[in-house]
């Protein structure tokens, strides 16, 4: 009985001696500001904490001994302290930490199968944290990744049909497919497994507080990281576990181009719940009336975004979500003239003309179900309804003798619903089109044209001699601007995808290696339909819908249009199809740490895509009096509907990537690195869906081949950061197609493909220096030279009709949209209560396409912004983006005539046509943004 209450004397005292010793600090940064949320660790012990909102953190149940100290903040350099504890309340009082500046200690987890510090990475990767996210004041996703260095984007057309070019990879990456080579990613897996005309993954991807930082991987590990995305990926991370309750909420209004208003609320609210469980809850709504003159808003909806996890030292559960529920719109091209010097033509203004179709609301034969007289409900203001409901499950757990496992998956529901207006360009009141394109049979003789909202008489004309080359004239006073009307199309287009993507890892760590094996699976279900009408409206910088009649003497009235305009229902184009898509890939990565000093990565991915669906053959419809069976009504006469017979396409394609990289690492604060890496790109549903126009799908597409190869280095000192690299990028078998009109048959096509090469060789940099404390100077960008190595275009002479045909070699050319230089310099500056920021943005001189016709000038583009801390949870900024309203052109759609394409200008038609208009896409004007935060 002694022995045994002795024993438990000595058991008690030695738990009490234990117990009693604690460690706690607080942490900020250089300007005495609190560090919220950083993780504190003891290292060995697995005891950690975080830091509160005063940057105070606290560890207890600690014994005497010497430790570890390890904090780590995203943004900030790791800090690592040699700690005794001898006293029972060990107060380490404030620790400094110094700003990471371009996150070189980062701990990274896309792209590498297993997390490392970026510094020791054998690949080129870039981190934007929070922070920086909302001082970009960016428009939307593509916009804010050409602050990535090696990345040329293409936002002009607003949040969605832009366009990402990772390292001179551009060929397939057109104007309704731009995201062709990368894979854009919210918590590590893909948004969408597929890609078409107008259907990309920027669609369904929108930003706001919700994401905690964006991990962004260019160049040749992507080709083992992601399925079918060898040039990068965009990896959007949402915020992790918070240890106290926390939130923000932040409230923007902005004005651009002539006052044009917008508005968005956007909120977060993190925290624990109970036992190891915590959440994340946000999103945001907002309201936009662009940024340039339309008659209706441009953007209104939202997202909400949410997780819900636990986690344990050897284990990490996470339930997460979205529903996003958005319109949106794009904007078109703007008419110019002056090829060395473009200018606006015809009145309009590269600042703030939209050239597209007012609102107005229609109904248009479903050309699927003519039989059962379904219409689609047509209104141009809608844009694109984007609609994504999204929910996954991330589990995490390691293992005894050093394994672990990770999966992750997840289900989503997508739908794209485009209501909008395609092309806008020139149709003179003297060409046979302007008439003819009604549909109806010889819409000859008095043509009167009057405003739909008001019906009014705009104008009436005679175009009686017009098919023996004589002009028209007009008949009474009135006249149209311009004496033409704008070649548009009502563009409508109704998708829909049941996806399911996920990715099944397990990690083992044995002597020297860090081994890394998995699968990853995707299913998609996918239907799509399009059909194309035309709509007449004005060609004036605000354009007016046109109710068009034939009002011959002594004859029935035809009507051209109907009473909104739209004119030819659905005659202009028709493609609806189904797809089922599989995706399989099975990959393997070793991180092998030869020394202390030197790690190599190596590692290969086997991919097995299938793409099995079909497509309608279509024909005019052959009912007397068209859709409403009535001879005085012209424009629904042509209307293309399915014969009933379909082409069916059942491929499956397979191959391996590999990617191999070393990194030497000199000190903590250099390094070098190189890899290589072999990979191919898939052909996307576009191959299907917009070739074989009505004949069998008997050809499979190729599978482009990918080659890269980096150089690079990191390296920093207290007071500058940079990461060099020097890149090489070949792409092989590019499938090249052109989108054109036949104006005599009144025929949207497609030409045949061309298989073509390119080389992209440059050179990127991301840097920092900050002098003093205060003060931070950033200069990231891009040097290349990308050229077609062998390159054909197919010249269809503007009809469908083959016998005229020809195929123009342009190999050595130059690729289009492509800049030898492009940067971003930024500085920002901070006192006290008060921070600053000036950025300047410059695109050098590109192409406008692959015959280097056409040269886009230079440009630059002007940010400025203030914050203001009110107090220490409250605050208020003010941001001007573009501040000289600056009119840079980022896109060339070539000659200003309907169904016109880039590459149909050629240096001998510039010299033919020196006055000519074509079609420009100029960068979005000045926007003025007041934003307010809280923090809680």
């Amino acid at each position: 009985m002694k022995s045994l209450l002795l024993f438990l004397f000595i058991l008690i005292f030695c738990i009490s001696t234990y117990a009693q010793h604690s460690l706690k600090g607080r942490v900020l940064d250089v300007n005495n500001t609190p560090i919220t949320n950083a993780h504190v660790k003891l290292q060995l012990v697995n005891l950690s904490a975080f830091t509160d909102l005063n940057g105070d953190f606290n560890i207890d149940q600690l014994s005497k001994g010497n430790y570890v100290l390890t904090i780590t903040y995203l943004g900030f350099k790791t800090i690592n302290l040699n700690v005794e504890i001898k006293d029972k309340n060990l107060d380490l009082s404030t620790i400094f930490i110094e700003e990471d500046l371009i996150n070189l200690d980062n701990i990274v987890i896309t792209g590498s199968n297993n997390s490392r510090r970026q510094m020791e990475s054998g690949i080129s990767i870039t981190t934007l944290k929070s922070k920086t996210l909302q001082e970009q004041f960016s428009i939307g996703t593509a916009d804010l990744l050409q602050n990535i260095p090696g990345i040329i984007t293409d936002a002009s057309a607003g949040e969605v049909y832009t366009r990402v070019i990772s390292r001179g990879l551009s060929a397939s990456a057109t104007d309704d497919l731009g995201w062709y080579y990368v894979s854009l990613q919210e918590d590590g897996l893909p948004i969408s497994l597929i890609q078409h005309s107008y259907y990309s993954p920027d669609i369904f991807h929108r930003l706001d507080l919700m994401t905690e930082k964006v991990e962004a991987l260019r160049g040749g590990n992507s080709v083992i990281s992601a399925t079918n995305a060898p040039a990068g990926v965009y990896n959007f991370i949402s915020h992790g576990i918070s240890n106290s309750l926390r939130g923000e909420l932040q409230l923007d209004g902005a004005l651009a181009g002539t006052q044009n208003e917008s508005f968005k609320i956007d909120g977060l609210i993190s925290g624990p719940i109970a036992n190891d469980w915590y959440f994340n809850f946000g999103g945001h709504y907002r309201r936009d009336d662009g940024s340039r003159n339309t008659d209706f808003i441009f953007s209104k909806g939202g997202q909400v975004k949410f997780n819900i996890m636990k986690k344990t030292e050897q284990m990490s559960l996470k339930f997460y979500g979205k529903i996003l529920n958005d319109f949106t719109n794009r904007y078109t091209g703007v008419a110019a003239v002056g090829w060395d010097n473009p200018e606006a033509a015809f009145g309009q203004d590269l600042n703030t003309t939209a050239l597209m179709m007012p609102s107005f609301n229609g109904e248009i034969p479903d050309g699927r179900n003519l039989d059962s007289g379904e219409t689609n409900s047509f209104n141009p203001s809608n844009g694109v309804h984007a609609q994504d409901y999204a929910f996954g499950i991330h589990f995490q757990q390691e293992l005894a003798n050093d394994w672990a496992l990770s999966y992750n998956g997840k289900f989503s529901r997508k739908i794209a619903d485009w209501q909008t207006s395609i092309s806008n360009a020139f149709v003179s009141l003297s060409d046979p089109l302007a008439y003819f394109i009604s549909g109806a049979d010889f819409p000859v003789g008095q043509v009167v044209f009057r405003d739909a909202r008001s019906d009014s008489e705009v104008a009436s004309v005679d175009n009686s001699g017009i098919l023996s080359g004589n002009p028209f004239t007009y008949i009474n006073e009135g006249s149209l601007p311009n004496d033409a009307i704008m070649g548009t199309a009502a563009w409508y287009k109704y998708n829909t995808a049941n996806e399911w993507i996920d990715q099944f890892q397990v990690s083992k760590r044995w002597k020297k290696h860090d081994l890394n094996f998995g699968t990853a699976l995707g299913l998609s279900n996918s239907n799509l339909f399009t059909q194309g009408s035309f709509g007449y409206a004005t060609y004036e910088p605000n354009p007016r819908m046109l109710r068009v009649t034939l009002e011959n003497p002594n004859t029935e009235t035809i009507a051209l249009s109907d009473e909104n305009g739209l004119s030819n229902y659905g005659g202009l184009f028709y493609i609806n199809g189904e797809a089922r898509v599989q995706q399989l890939s099975v990959f393997a990565n070793d991180r092998y740490t030869i020394n202390q000093y030197l790690t190599l990565d190596f590692g290969l991915r086997y991919e097995n895509i299938s793409h099995k669906g079909h497509k309608d053959r279509y024909a005019p419809s052959q009912t007397a009096g068209g859709f409403d069976m009535d001879e005085s009504t012209a424009y629904d006469n042509g209307i293309l509907s399915s014969t009933g017979s379909r082409d069916t396409f059942d491929f499956t394609y397979d191959y391996v990537s590999f990617s191999a990289g070393l990194n030497y690492r000199f000190t903590d604060d250099f390094s070098v690195f190189t890899s290589y890496s072999y990979g191919n790109k898939a052909p996307e549903l576009d191959y299907y869906f917009n070739n074989f126009t009505n004949v069998p799908i008997q050809q499979e597409g190729e599978v482009q081949e990918i080659t890269q190869l980096e150089l690079g280095l990191n390296w920093r000192n207290k007071d500058i950061s940079a990461t060099l690299t020097g890149f090489l990028s070949r792409l092989n078998k590019i499938g090249v197609s052109n989108f054109e009109f036949d104006s005599d048959e009144s025929t949207v096509f497609y030409t045949p493909i061309q298989f073509n090469s390119s080389t992209s060789i440059g050179l990127e940099l991301e840097s920092a220096y900050s002098p003093i404390n205060n003060l931070t100077f950033r200069l990231n960008g891009t040097i290349q030279n990308a050229k077609a190595r062998e390159w054909t275009i197919y010249d269809t002479a503007g009809t469908v009709d083959i016998a005229d045909d020809n195929i123009i070699d342009q190999s050595g050319k130059t690729l289009p949209f492509m800049p030898t230089l492009a940067f971003n310099f930024r500085t920002e500056y901070r006192l006290k209560n008060l921070s600053s920021f000036f950025k300047w943005q410059y695109t050098g001189e590109r192409e406008g396409n692959i015959a280097n016709a056409f040269q886009m000038p230079q440009f630059s583009l002007f940010n400025v912004g203030f914050k203001y801390a009110i107090t220490k949870n409250f605050s208020t900024s003010l941001a001007v983006t573009n501040l000289f309203n600056s009119a840079g052109i980022t896109n060339f759609f070539g000659a200003n005539s309907f169904g016109a394409n880039a590459d149909g200008v050629t240096s001998d038609f510039v010299q033919a046509n020196p006055d000519a208009s074509f079609v420009v896409v100029p960068v979005l004007p000045r926007r003025t943004i007041l934003r307010f935060n809280y923090n809680f």
